[in-house]
């Protein structure tokens, strides 16, 4: 198995679209070089279609949603924080196991904007992680000490969405 020297830490934030994307591109990068590479999705419990995808390349790259669905209209429940602690727990396991090159945390910016988990347990696991693991973290709203903590921020803005010309989103494209 392939293996890093040295990891950094990303955050890909920002208001425009492609965060995840961006992440699941340098995750592909990663299976295509024989890295393994474990993507936890923090919020998300529906079936994107990244998961099908995905799927097909699980040798290289495992997903695991710690989320019951898209709650951001409203507020969130204990059950969301409990998912969100739960996987937090096991993204420090992850990290720790020495089986994954690239560890992706997926919205987790937005799960510590709501309180589903501490950003202090965050930075944690950004200081204890390995040194050869490269640390992914995304979503909106990536506080000034997460930004901080970051080796490459990447910053999405928004100049131009359909979204706002009533547009939904779309199979393959948003979802």
């Amino acid at each position: 198995m392939a293996k890093l020297e040295k990891g950094y830490t990303h955050v890909y934030t920002g208001n425009g679209k492609g965060k995840t994307t961006a992440a699941l591109g340098l995750a592909l990068r990663a299976a295509g070089n024989n890295l393994q590479v474990f993507i936890g999705q923090f919020i998300k419990g529906l079936k994107y279609s990244e998961l099908k995808s995905l799927k097909k390349l699980s040798s290289n790259i495992t997903i695991k949603q710690f989320g019951r669905g898209c709650f951001i209209k409203k507020a969130p429940q204990k059950e969301d924080m409990e998912y969100a602690k739960l996987g937090l727990a096991e993204l420090r396991k992850i990290i720790n196991s020495g089986k994954y090159d690239v560890v992706i945390l997926d919205e987790v910016n937005i799960a510590i904007h709501f309180g589903l988990i501490s950003e202090k347990d965050v930075i944690s696991l950004i200081d204890k992680k390995p040194e050869n693991i490269e640390l992914v973290l995304t979503g909106r709203l990536a506080s000034e000490d997460i930004l901080g903590k970051a080796d490459l921020v990447t910053e999405m803005k928004e100049e131009k969405h359909y979204y706002k010309k009533g547009v939904l989103a779309r199979k393959g494209i948003e979802k």
